[in-house]
C-alpha cells in the first residue's frame, strides 16, 4: 500500500507548480509487478486531485495577481485567458503536457470553468496518459 499512496502523492505533486516526475515511478513500479490499474487509478488519481489545486489557486487567487509571487505575470494571464477563451474547456484533455498543462489547469480556474467539467475533462486526459506509459510499458 506505501507504493501506492508514495505514487499518489509524487502524481498530486507533480500536478501543482512543484517540480515533480510520476511518470519515473509510475514505469518503476511497472516493472517491479505492481498491479497496473491500482498504479493507474492512484496515479490518475493523484495527478487529477493535484490539478484540482491549480484550479482553485486560479479560482480563489486572482484577486492577489499584482503580488510579486504570483505565478503569472499579467500579460501572459491576459494571453492565456484569450487562448483558453478561443480554444476552451476541451483542452483540458491537454492538461497532462509537461509544459504548459499545470498553467492550463491554473487558467481554468481564472476563467471559473465548472469543477465538474474541470474535474471530468482534467481526468480523461490524465487517465489516458497512465494508460499509453502503461501500454508503452507492457510493448517493452
Amino acid at each position: 500500500m506505501t507504493a501506492y499512496l508514495t505514487l499518489f502523492a509524487t502524481a498530486f505533486l507533480a500536478a501543482t507548480i512543484l517540480p515533480a516526475y510520476s511518470e519515473i515511478l509510475f514505469a518503476g513500479l511497472l516493472s517491479e509487478g505492481y498491479d497496473p490499474w491500482a498504479l493507474w487509478l492512484w496515479a490518475s488519481a493523484g495527478n487529477t486531485l493535484g490539478s484540482a489545486v491549480n484550479w482553485g489557486l486560479g479560482r480563489y487567487l486572482l484577486a492577489y495577481q499584482d503580488r510579486r509571487w504570483f505565478p503569472f505575470k499579467r500579460d501572459k494571464l491576459n494571453a492565456a485567458q484569450r487562448w483558453f477563451q478561443h480554444y476552451g474547456v476541451w483542452t483540458l484533455l491537454l492538461a497532462w503536457l509537461p509544459l504548459g498543462g499545470d498553467a492550463l489547469t491554473f487558467i481554468a480556474g481564472v476563467m471559473r470553468v465548472r469543477f465538474s467539467v474541470f474535474i471530468a475533462l482534467t481526468f480523461i486526459g490524465k487517465s489516458l496518459r497512465y494508460a499509453a506509459l502503461a501500454g508503452l510499458m507492457a510493448l517493452f
